[in-house]
């Protein structure tokens, strides 16, 4: 429980600090192609250094090196609330705060994702992974809403918050107590950093879940578009995007509270392949949408069908990785979890500034839909997966 209360407090503040680069950097530029940039310059450290990453979680206490994460990520915003205050931001500084973001996300996300099931008994972890998930969507629901609401008493407000949540996140994962044994320390070599690389291509349906997901993801993503949907689209304030970047995340908050009661146990492969569709499916309704409502609605199912696949592919992914492995395979899964969020906002933003972000949404959805029906004969040993286990 108290590291289900840590990550709420850490995402939510991961949340605000994103909306709050993100309209600030529109603001500063009003450029589709740097909101592009911000996406990309936290891809691109997470994918230099994952793999190592990996290799780190593998063979240190996790605990601390997420609570080590919150820190750096709390000093992060605390720099942009100094250079807000000051007049000193720019774009070159959101930019250069993205890749010191990204690269801490690197060893984050695999510590979070290869603790977990040392805390919970293997049976218990489908519904601990969706109750999980519940925690982190609410964080996600309220982190955008609270920050749009905090734009009212202006960015350094955002930022301020965040500083604040981080702390609180960090505090409780140092505190953090359960069973630890130091793995035996191997030198690092190329065998032992792609270990989790081998793992994950031997096993096919793995494999085919998180490269579906990075597929899906990478081209039906619309989040860095949100701000220009927000106000030129959809004509609503800060306060609007907070909402549309919630959307989601509402879905997923209701769709995780109904797998933590009753969690998927048959055709898991078919449900997940499908579930990518209906998002794919979503993301053609937002793009074409012109009501704040409708493009609410089309955002809070596209978030419970992704929240669908969260559960089924992280499932798969730790019922079927040994502890000593977990980091280095979760540092796998990351690097296609940042491909297809990061990466996947480089890319809206790269293609809204050729065809315009009406047309870079429908597109992508359109070609989600295409990746669901492919994955159908590209890994029919996934398709046909009846069972988690």
């Amino acid at each position: 429980m108290q590291l289900w209360v840590a990550r709420l407090f850490g995402t939510a503040a991961a949340q605000m600090l994103l909306v709050a680069i993100g309209w600030h950097m529109y603001d500063l530029t009003s450029s589709a192609w740097d909101l592009g940039l911000v996406g990309l310059y936290q891809f691109a450290p997470a994918l230099v250094l994952a793999l190592y990453a990996g290799h780190v979680v593998d063979r240190h206490h996790r605990g601390r090196i997420v609570a080590a994460c919150f820190a750096v990520q709390g000093i992060v915003a605390l720099g942009l609330l100094v250079a807000h205050q000051a007049q000193h931001d720019s774009r070159g500084l959101l930019l250069g705060m993205s890749l010191v973001l990204g690269a801490v996300r690197a060893f984050q996300m695999p510590a979070q994702q290869a603790l977990t099931p040392m805390l919970v008994a293997p049976l218990m972890l489908p519904r601990a992974m969706a109750f999980s998930s519940a925690g982190m969507q609410g964080a996600i629901i309220g982190g955008p809403a609270l920050g749009g609401l905090l734009f009212i008493l202006g960015m350094g407000a955002v930022y301020g918050a965040s500083v604040l949540c981080f702390v609180v996140g960090g505090m409780l994962v140092a505190r953090l107590r359960y069973s630890y044994t130091p793995a035996v320390r191997e030198p690092v070599t190329v065998a032992t950093v792609l270990a989790g690389v081998d793992f994950i291509w031997k096993r096919k349906p793995v494999l085919g879940a998180v490269s579906l997901d990075l597929f899906a993801v990478l081209l039906g993503g619309a989040v860095a578009l949100l701000p220009i949907y927000a106000r030129d689209i959809l004509h609503t304030g800060p306060w609007g995007l907070g909402l549309l970047r919630g959307a989601p995340a509402v879905g997923a908050l209701v769709m995780s509270i109904a797998l933590t009661r009753r969690p998927i146990e048959r055709n898991v492969g078919r449900t997940l392949l499908l579930a990518i569709a209906l998002f794919g499916v979503c993301m053609v309704v937002f793009g074409f949408s012109r009501s704040f409502l409708v493009s609410l609605i089309a955002l809070a199912v596209s978030g419970g069908a992704d929240m669908v696949n969260v559960v089924i592919r992280q499932t798969l992914v730790q019922l079927e990785t040994p502890d000593a492995m977990r980091g280095r395979v979760s540092a796998v899964n990351s690097i296609f979890i940042g491909a297809s969020n990061q990466l996947g906002e480089f890319e809206s933003g790269a293609t809204a500034a050729l065809i315009g972000p009406v047309g870079s949404v429908v597109l992508g959805g359109v070609g989600t839909v295409l990746v669901a029906l492919t994955w159908f004969r590209l890994f029919p040993s996934l398709s046909r997966r009846d069972r988690m286990t």
